[in-house]
């Protein structure tokens, strides 16, 4: 998929791309660090239907609720023939236990036999943590391994 790049003199870059619909999807990235998620008109790509202004820690949500599934379909996908092997998103919630203490702390591979291949936060991927990888409240961690290790897993992050 092409992603279009255009330059916005004194605002500053626009960068989109074509949906199955027609219509263009996208961000602005304003030259004060402001961040516009912008979506075309049906029937004119050039013209904005809805611009919508982010802030920083809004833009990076996004970024790992639309990150985080590609990666977890993707690994599903590696897996299809390793019956019994899922990988699931688990959040760390700001009640969360674990919220600022590290995934060694967790035992979380002792407790379940899963593994933690990934973590997703602010947009970026941290793939392979190690136990002295810090979690903090809006990460989404990326995990492998048997649907009853993967629910004892999603209840050890909320409850401890």
């Amino acid at each position: 998929m092409n992603v279009d790049v255009t330059a916005l003199p004194g605002i500053g870059v626009r960068k989109d791309f074509e949906v199955r619909s027609g219509r263009r999807i996208g961000v602005v990235a304003h030259r004060d660090g402001d961040i516009d998620l912008i979506v075309s008109k049906m029937d004119d790509p050039d013209a904005c239907a809805a611009q919508i202004p982010l802030s920083t820690d809004e833009a990076a949500v996004l970024a790992n609720l639309l990150g985080a599934p590609q990666l977890v379909a993707k690994l599903n996908d590696e897996h299809s023939d390793l019956p019994g092997i899922t990988t699931r998103q688990l959040p760390i919630a700001d009640e969360s236990p674990y919220e600022g203490r590290t995934l060694g702390e967790t035992a979380m591979r002792t407790r379940t036999k899963v593994s933690i291949v990934a973590v997703m936060r602010a947009g970026q991927l941290h793939p392979s943590p190690g136990p002295d990888f810090t979690f903090t409240s809006g990460d989404v961690l990326v995990v492998v391994g048997t649907p009853d290790g993967l629910d004892a897993a999603a209840k050890i992050l909320t409850h401890g």
